[in-house]
């Protein structure tokens, strides 16, 4: 995605080497400790996108879209079609056929007009409502789930009878219009297992090394830097061994 800027929302005590023009490192006051913070991630959301909101009008006149995501994950293919594709969504969050955690949130678009930008910052705002008083336990690692899935499933109860069916589809959230897309193309996770092949399916364009796979990023990037071709990237063997947890 050539045309991208990458925006680094961190904590002000980081310290960051980068030296990409297209880079910038934002830094936002909060809370980053271990117990709170998948909760501070939301409110940095929050902010960002209410400093965008704050911008002049003019520069609001040129639309940018935006995307959120985890650290440990690898952009493979332009992303820029889920706009044009589906071009009357707010906000757009990735699903699996996962029971307890369908929504995973380490990948969500937002459309980058003005009121793109309200709806999801109020869509998130409700996020962090409902973490803040239902999911406080869980918020080491998976309260930001649970806390999706629970506003999903009060406006859109239908939303997860097509959870099963890796299709995209869309739901209206009191007027904010959200996009449901598969995590099979959209926020994919390489499987593990000693011993085992592993390549990455055609049609992926989001690649999420989460939970320990963590440690296969650096294989990976080393990989493609040496082939500087993602096709090689089908048919590249990870050594790595069975993760037990998969977030």
């Amino acid at each position: 995605m050539p045309r991208s800027n990458v925006i680094i929302l961190t904590d002000p005590a980081s310290e960051f080497s980068v030296e990409k023009n297209s880079v910038t490192i934002l830094a936002i006051h909060g809370d980053y400790s271990r117990e709170n913070l998948m909760l501070q991630r939301i409110r940095s959301y929050i902010i960002f996108l209410e400093q965008k909101l704050e911008e002049h009008p003019e520069r609001l006149k040129c639309v940018n879209h935006y995307i959120f995501t985890d650290s440990d994950i690898a952009v493979v293919d332009n992303l820029a079609h889920i706009f044009q594709e589906y071009p009357n969504f707010h906000l757009a969050l990735t699903f699996r056929n996962n029971k307890d955690q369908p929504l995973n949130s380490g990948f969500i678009a937002i459309r980058g007009t003005t009121e793109g930008i309200l709806r999801a910052k109020t869509f998130l705002q409700e996020v962090l409502e409902v973490y803040s008083t239902k999911y406080m336990k869980a918020s080491r690692m998976l309260g930001d789930q649970l806390s999706l899935a629970w506003v999903v499933k009060s406006h859109l109860s239908f939303a997860f009878k097509k959870f099963s069916r890796h299709e995209a589809f869309s739901g209206d959230m009191n007027g904010t219009s959200v996009l449901f897309l598969p995590c099979a193309i959209y926020n994919w996770t390489p499987p593990e297992g000693a011993g085992q092949f592993h390549g990455m399916p055609l049609d992926v364009k989001v690649v999420h090394f989460k939970g320990s796979r963590k440690r296969l990023m650096l294989e990976s990037w080393n990989f493609f830097n040496s082939t500087s071709n993602l096709s090689d990237m089908l048919c590249l063997i990870l050594a790595s061994g069975r993760t037990k947890y998969d977030f």
